[in-house]
């Protein structure tokens, strides 16, 4: 199946796919995020996530160890034995920031036992993606690297990938992989949105550079780009906002700015000329974007998910592209980036739009 082919579900608009990167697994160009399952989202309310998931030909499920202490994991693990096994569907889980006591988060005594844990809740014999969650300054990445090229080889994992990393870490990470033989990562997982672009500089030319697949969290900017929140108006009641404005870099105050507005003036007009959500078209522009193989989901409920799974079939033409890129553009510092693309012809940022 090439990439941007579709998988038929009888009475519904088939799923685009796309290949994970150069050499990754074929994936639904939207995945299903995790990260509530256990926290904000039960497990009865999570399976239903999971069923609609399913029944819309979505594949990738994306997972970590840390989320709600492993239990997001282990809910999966039930609904696919529930379903007589996950098999059809493409796993993703990370490890890195819930080490056991004694050991650095990304060491190989800290992988193995991270694995291990996570197969045993997941019910699964490999995991298809293992994602290193952020880099490790404590640990060698030949370590690191050496380790997941073992698990590899044990059967336990069958590709690898990395979230939350520089530009400069990356290209480390590919290098060494090069020069000792272990496994290239297929996979990137940052934050990545209308709202924030900053990968752009230089993480995501260094994915493009090696072939790497970017799965994005955060497409929606947590929830900014449904229109649901107001520059007059702090947010308040059952929204992740509401609950706590001061959320990380979703921070109400750090978000409240007039580029972000001005982005959201930009997305209601688009998202109003195709009669469609505002989320819609926000996701559609990131699996617009190079690199982009999947952009992953979260929600805390199974009506949010639905809503969001139906911005699948969304294409628009190169004129509404062209204006959520210019309205959300970040700029290039002047040196070295403008520079290098004044200069050197580097043409990376130019064909992004930054």
């Amino acid at each position: 199946m090439m990439p941007g082919s579709c998988k038929n579900i009888a009475g519904r608009a088939a799923m685009p796919m796309s290949v994970l990167g150069r050499n990754g697994p074929i994936v639904s160009r939207l995945a299903l995020g995790t990260m509530t399952f256990g926290s904000e989202t039960d497990e009865a309310e999570a399976h239903r996530q999971l069923d609609m998931f399913a029944d819309h030909g979505g594949t990738l499920i994306d997972t970590a160890d840390v989320y709600s202490d492993g239990v997001s994991e282990e809910i999966i693990g039930r609904w696919g034995e529930n379903r007589g096994g996950l098999g059809d569907m493409i796993i993703a889980t990370k490890g890195r920031f819930s080490p056991p006591p004694g050991s650095h988060g990304a060491s190989r005594r800290a992988l193995v036992r991270s694995v291990d844990a996570s197969l045993r809740r997941l019910q699964v014999e490999a995991i298809d993606i293992y994602f290193l969650h952020g880099w490790d300054r404590h640990t060698d990445v030949g370590e690191t690297l050496g380790t997941l090229g073992d698990l590899v080889s044990a059967g336990k994992v069958h590709h690898t990938g990395w979230s939350n990393v520089a530009g400069w870490q990356l290209q480390r990470i590919v290098s060494t992989a090069q020069a000792q033989g272990y496994p290239l990562p297929v996979a990137l997982q940052p934050q990545y949105s209308l709202l924030d672009r900053g990968i752009e500089l230089e993480v995501l030319p260094c994915a493009l550079e090696n072939g790497i697949g970017v799965t994005p969290w955060s497409p929606l900017g947590g929830g900014w780009l449904t229109g649901k929140y107001r520059a007059d108006a702090r947010p308040t009641g059952a929204t992740r906002l509401g609950e706590d404005p001061g959320r990380g870099v979703e921070a109400y105050d750090l978000r409240n700015t007039p580029r972000t507005h001005a982005i959201l003036e930009v997305l209601q007009t688009v998202a109003a000329r195709h009669d469609r959500p505002m989320s819609h078209v926000a996701i559609a522009w990131l699996l617009a974007r190079p690199g982009v193989a999947s952009v992953l989901l979260g929600a805390r409920t199974a009506e949010q998910l639905g809503g969001n799974l139906a911005a699948a079939d969304l294409q628009f033409g190169s004129d509404d592209l062209a204006a959520l890129t210019e309205a959300s553009a970040p700029g290039l510092p002047p040196y070295p980036y403008r520079f290098l693309q004044d200069w050197s012809d580097v043409d990376t940022w130019w064909m992004l739009g930054t």
